[in-house]
């Protein structure tokens, strides 16, 4: 059985997106790979690393992976559960238009300098918003094509995007918290919790992961548990049901922070989702 299944939902010629599923079972760095083509990645289930040199990026939900043609990489699973991801390519003159200059290596071809950057909660929704209106079909190829330009401009623009920006060994103490809260969403931690597990004091970590991500490890938890509510709520009945499983006390609790999070209730947003793209 093949480890990745990928389901193309939308083929234009400026834009394609396809669905990919990975089911997760290499626990240790993958054999090499190339990518083809540059092309941008939103995980929105599941975590990966992505490894390439000495350097390796955590692919999670807050983050948008920045894959450049030719470029060697390997990736690895150190958390159960495999993920899954929103990938985009882009036309690559389009692409090179749309991404700031500071992000490339040359002014005249889209490759990437990093290999990730922190994306917001706007550019989550529009991720959510995106696959499943092409899974559900009902979102025509103009408006797709406009939702995921939409998408990309708002993940590489300098506002709203955040470079990791910190030394080797903060940035992997960072990692390690990220694979530790990835490994039970649901669960309540505590920083002393956390830090004891990693192997880091409760100041450090939080000194640390500050500046890696440029926001408290406490809400960077929480955005990791809105986004698993953004993969599952279209296919939803009942949200209350929804907001215990991923660990919120109560679904008043949820819809205030989903709704403080998007802009809009988990109901408002499963409507959109399901009818058209907004």
């Amino acid at each position: 059985m093949s480890e990745f299944t990928v389901q193309p939902l939308l083929q234009t010629p400026l834009v394609a997106a396809h669905d990919v599923h990975c089911r997760g079972e290499c626990r240790h760095r993958s054999a090499e790979e190339c990518a083809a083509a540059t092309h941008l990645v939103f995980p929105y289930r599941g975590l990966f690393l992505r490894h390439v040199g000495s350097t390796q990026s955590v692919a999670d939900a807050n983050h948008v992976l920045l894959f450049n043609a030719g470029q060697n990489y390997q990736v690895s699973h150190p958390a159960t559960g495999g993920d899954a991801c929103l990938s985009l390519s882009i036309a690559q003159p389009l692409l090179r238009e749309l991404a700031p200059t500071d992000l490339l290596q040359r002014r005249d071809e889209p490759v990437f300098h990093g290999q990730s950057l922190r994306i917001d909660e706007r550019a989550q929704v529009l991720v959510a918003l995106l696959r499943h209106s092409l899974r559900h079909g009902n979102i025509e190829p103009l408006e797709a094509e406009s939702l995921a330009l939409t998408l990309v401009c708002r993940s590489l623009g300098p506002r709203t995007t955040h470079a990791p920006g910190a030394s080797h060994a903060r940035q992997r103490l960072v990692d390690r918290a990220k694979l530790l809260l990835a490994s039970d969403l649901t669960r309540r931690w505590t920083l002393a919790e956390i830090a004891a597990d990693i192997g880091g004091s409760p100041v450090y970590l939080t000194q640390a992961f500050q500046q890696v991500e440029g926001m408290p490890l406490y809400r960077y938890h929480l955005r990791l548990r809105l986004a698993h509510a953004l993969d599952r709520i279209a296919d939803c009945e009942d949200v209350a049901a929804l907001a215990l499983d991923l660990g919120f006390s109560s679904h008043s609790h949820f819809s205030a922070a989903f709704r403080q999070a998007y802009g809009r209730t988990p109901s408002a947003f499963r409507q959109a989702a399901l009818t058209r793209a907004s």
